[in-house]
C-alpha cells in the first residue's frame, strides 16, 4: 500500500462514530501525525462536550491563507447495517481497486488526501499560511465541531477554503440548506360512536397536508443551476390516542430544503401562509419548532478558485466547470471565514456513504490527492513563485 492508502487504512481503523461523538483517539492520531510533519498542531474541544475533539494544525504565517478541511467523526453502524457488511465495517479491507471501511470516503478518504498534501508542502520552501482542520460533530451538525471552532476564534480568515467531501473529484461550489418544522392540528375528543360531536384533528391535519403537497409541487418553478429546486417533505406524523375516540390532536414534522439565496425567515413565512390558507376551523393549527441549517454558494471569481477549478480539471479531465453536492457539509459553518472562494471537493458519492459496504476507490483518493498537492505546488511553493 502507498503511504495515502496506509494512512486512511490507519484512520478508518479507529472508530470514531457518532453519535456517541467521542473524537479522543482519532483527534489523537491525526495530531501526533501532523505534529511528526512539523506543524503547530491544537486539539480543542468545547467544555459542554469535551469528548468532542477537533484538531486545527497550521505550517507557515502571512498570506495568502489557506485552509483543508474534512471530518473526523461517521454515523453509527446500525444492528441492520452491520449484518449487511461483506467485512467487519471498522477494519480496513483492499478488494478489486476499493479501501472497503467505515469512514473510507465520508469522511476519512478527503482527510487522508489532505494530511498527505499538507505533508508535502510542510516539507518544502512554501509562502503563505495553511490549515488542515480535522473537525468534530459533522454528522450530527457541526454545531459542537466547526461552528463551535469558527465561533470561539480558532480559525481565521481565509482566502480559500476547501471541504472534503464526496464529488467524484470535481469541484462543487453550492449545496442546499434544510429548514426543519413541526405543524400541531388541535381538536376536540369525543366517543367515536357520535363523532360529528367532536373536531377531528387529523382529519384537519391531511387538509394541512394536501395543501403542502401543492406547495411543494410549486417550489419546482424554482430552479438553481446547481442544485436543482427546493423541497418540502413531511416525514412524521402522529396524531390521536385510540381507534374509538376522536382525535383531539396531531402533529407532522417536515423538512424544506433550501436552495442558495433563500432565506430562512421567507421559508418561515411561505409555511406558515400555507397552514393558514387551510380552511380548518374550528379546529386550529400551529406551525414551530423551526430548526435551520444554511446553504452554501461560492462564485469562484478570485484567482485561487480559478487555479484550483483548473487544477482540477487538468488532471481529472473533467470540465472546468463546478457543480453543486446535493447533501450539506461544513463548508455552512465557514461561511463568514472565507474573503475568498470556497469548494467543495473529494473522491466518490455521498451515495455510498452512511450505508454498508462504504469504499473509496483508490484511484480516485489517489487522484484527490494530487489535485490538492499541485494545487497546493503552484500557489504556495517557493521555488514556483520566484
Amino acid at each position: 500500500m502507498s503511504e495515502l492508502t496506509e494512512l486512511l487504512k490507519a484512520l478508518i481503523e479507529i472508530p470514531s462514530p457518532n453519535p456517541p461523538g467521542d473524537h479522543r483517539a482519532i483527534a489523537e492520531f491525526v495530531a501526533l501525525w501532523l505534529r511528526n510533519v512539523g506543524a503547530s498542531v491544537a486539539v480543542l474541544a468545547p467544555a459542554e462536550k469535551p469528548e468532542a475533539r477537533s484538531v486545527v494544525a497550521v505550517i507557515g504565517s502571512g498570506d495568502p491563507v489557506i485552509m483543508l478541511h474534512a471530518h473526523l467523526d461517521t454515523v453509527p453502524v446500525g444492528e441492520s447495517e452491520a449484518a449487511a457488511w461483506s467485512s467487519d465495517p471498522f477494519r480496513a479491507v483492499e478488494r478489486n481497486g476499493r479501501l472497503y471501511g467505515k469512514g473510507s470516503v465520508d469522511d476519512k478518504g478527503p482527510l487522508a488526501a489532505m494530511m498527505i498534501a499538507f505533508k508535502k508542502l510542510a516539507q518544502s520552501e512554501h509562502i503563505g499560511t495553511l490549515l488542515l482542520v480535522a473537525a468534530a460533530e459533522e454528522e450530527v451538525g457541526g454545531r459542537l465541531g466547526t461552528r463551535w471552532l469558527a465561533d470561539a476564534g480558532h480559525l481565521p480568515q481565509c482566502d480559500f477554503i476547501i471541504v472534503g467531501e464526496q464529488t467524484f473529484n470535481r469541484v462543487a461550489t453550492a449545496h442546499k440548506g434544510v429548514m426543519r418544522a413541526t405543524i400541531r392540528t388541535t381538536g376536540h375528543s369525543v366517543h367515536a360512536t357520535n363523532p360529528d360531536r367532536g373536531v377531528n384533528a387529523i382529519n384537519a391535519m391531511a387538509r394541512v397536508i394536501l395543501a403542502l403537497e401543492t406547495y411543494h409541487q410549486e417550489l419546482s418553478l424554482r430552479v438553481h443551476p446547481l442544485v436543482g429546486v427546493p423541497t418540502c417533505n413531511i416525514g412524521v406524523i402522529s396524531g390521536g390516542a385510540t381507534a374509538n375516540a376522536v382525535a383531539d390532536q396531531c402533529m407532522i414534522r417536515l423538512d424544506r430544503r433550501m436552495i442558495p439565496g433563500e432565506s430562512p425567515e421567507d421559508v418561515q413565512h411561505e409555511l406558515q401562509a400555507v397552514v393558514e390558507s387551510v380552511g380548518i376551523a374550528p379546529a386550529t393549527a400551529e406551525v414551530g419548532e423551526f430548526l435551520y441549517s444554511s446553504w452554501f454558494e461560492s462564485k469562484l471569481q478570485t484567482p485561487l478558485g480559478k487555479a484550483f477549478l483548473e487544477c482540477s480539471s487538468s488532471l481529472t479531465q473533467t470540465p472546468a466547470e463546478p457543480i453543486g453536492y446535493l447533501p450539506g457539509s461544513d463548508a455552512k459553518h465557514l461561511m463568514g471565514l472565507v474573503r475568498g472562494d470556497m469548494v467543495i471537493f473529494g473522491p466518490g458519492s455521498y451515495e455510498v456513504a452512511h450505508t454498508y459496504d462504504e469504499y473509496v476507490d483508490i484511484g480516485e483518493l489517489e487522484q484527490c490527492e494530487a489535485v490538492i498537492s499541485r494545487f497546493l505546488e503552484q500557489v504556495m511553493r517557493l521555488e514556483v513563485q520566484r
